[in-house]
């Protein structure tokens, strides 16, 4: 069952989405409530799980990474064993930092941060291609990011009349 989110809970998650960093005094300021409340809401949607981590962004160019790769992955066989294989394998590779699993030709999609293609062949000729399992791999590389919304699309949905 999914829980119900007020207006006041769809508000706190915007302005966290935008900057998690912001004092509770702040953002109770913001929203014109009380520290305490906010608090607690905050306290509410972290326990249900709605708030996931308070996370710092960081820019992958300035820091070196600018290539992204985005490689389709095919297994050879679809096993349980094979696909979790695969996963835990792949968790293990900082420079995957996301990975999808998807219906379609592919199984998986990766995203993936190198410093320059060079760097990207070497990973996988070396690593992702000798993942048991993995028949093939077709990578995209990213020539430019053109949209980068971070945070999710959120609107009050109205209750539904029973």
């Amino acid at each position: 069952m999914t829980e119900k989110y007020d207006q006041l809970d769809i508000r706190i998650l915007k302005a966290l989405q935008e900057d998690a960093s912001i004092p509770v005094l702040d953002l109770a300021e913001q929203l014109g409530s009380s520290k305490s409340v906010v608090w607690r809401r905050i306290q509410r949607l972290q326990k249900l799980g709605v708030i996931k981590a308070r996370v710092a962004l960081l820019d992958a160019r300035r820091l070196g990474l600018g290539v992204t790769v985005f490689a389709q992955v095919k297994m050879a066989r679809h096993g349980k064993s094979m696909l979790e294989g695969f996963v835990e394998q792949i968790r293990a590779y900082p420079q995957v930092v996301e990975c999808h699993t998807v219906m379609g030709d592919f199984d998986f999609l990766l995203k993936i941060v190198a410093e320059s293609v060079e760097q990207y062949r070497q990973f996988l000729w070396n690593s992702l291609s000798s993942i048991e399992g993995v028949q093939e791999v077709s990578s995209s590389i990213s020539m430019m990011q053109v949209v980068e919304n971070r945070g999710l699309p959120l609107v009050l949905r109205k209750a539904r009349s029973e």
